[in-house]
């Protein structure tokens, strides 16, 4: 089984979304909430920090409909003019064995859309979006190992048989911990990020496979990868 990442893993969102959800997410909070900008962007971004996303400060703290903000959020008017894929990658998806599906703290909506205009859809079994990441009445968006289990059971699948493909640490350390299989993908992050793993000691062998670099820290890392070609050599 195939759990893979949407944004900067299937796709450029650095260059595509983030900075107008991001913006769209701010102006939200300016409405909404009252504050002046530059202090909705610093709410914005400490909820981001402290929960993994935007959303759930917001519905914690504030008494925002989640459904509400993500429709508000995830409009992004043009965006299909800025979404990039390949053949290559549409053809390396389709030769990997087993179900594949998409896994994303984003709403299934926007899912749905970038994976129809990147012409990724059909690569796909299903989608589940941070609305189907409830338990208990409360949104458990990834990182959360609870509802990275709950995913497993409701797929009918061992979570050791789950692989998991993210550009995001702190979810494949959870998933790590489920016993899933990770791959970081890293085509998009361009130095984007922290945490990355230390270089191999010195006499260390390298990986015989283009694209899969094998990570000796941290431990929840397998491989780190630049395509989703290399899934196929790894």
């Amino acid at each position: 089984m195939w759990l893979f990442d949407l944004d900067n893993t299937l796709h450029d969102a650095s260059h595509a979304a983030f900075a107008p959800i991001s913006a769209a997410m701010t102006g939200y909070i300016v409405e909404h909430i009252g504050l002046a900008e530059g202090a909705a962007t610093e709410l914005r971004q400490r909820y981001w920090k402290r929960y993994g996303a935007t959303l759930l400060g917001m519905v914690r703290h504030h008494a925002v409909k989640a459904s509400h903000f993500l429709e508000q959020t995830h409009r992004l008017p043009g965006l299909e003019d800025r979404l990039r894929t390949s053949a290559h990658d549409r053809a390396a998806l389709r030769a990997l064995r087993g179900r594949r599906y998409v896994l994303t703290n984003a709403p299934r909506h926007y899912a749905l859309r970038v994976l129809d205009a990147l012409g990724l859809a059909a690569a796909f079994d299903g989608v589940i979006g941070i609305e189907d990441m409830a338990m208990f009445g409360h949104l458990r968006p990834k990182p959360d190992a609870r509802m990275l289990r709950q995913v497993a059971w409701r797929l009918r699948v061992l979570p050791s048989r789950c692989v998991l493909v993210e550009d995001t640490l702190d979810h494949q350390k959870a998933a790590h911990g489920l016993g899933m299989k990770t791959y970081w993908m890293q085509r998009y992050l361009g130095g984007r990020y922290a945490g990355e793993p230390p270089s191999p000691p010195k006499g260390a062998a390298k990986s015989a496979e283009v694209g899969v670099h094998r990570c000796p820290r941290p431990l929840y890392v397998y491989a780190r990868i630049k395509s989703l070609q290399s899934l196929r050599r790894a």
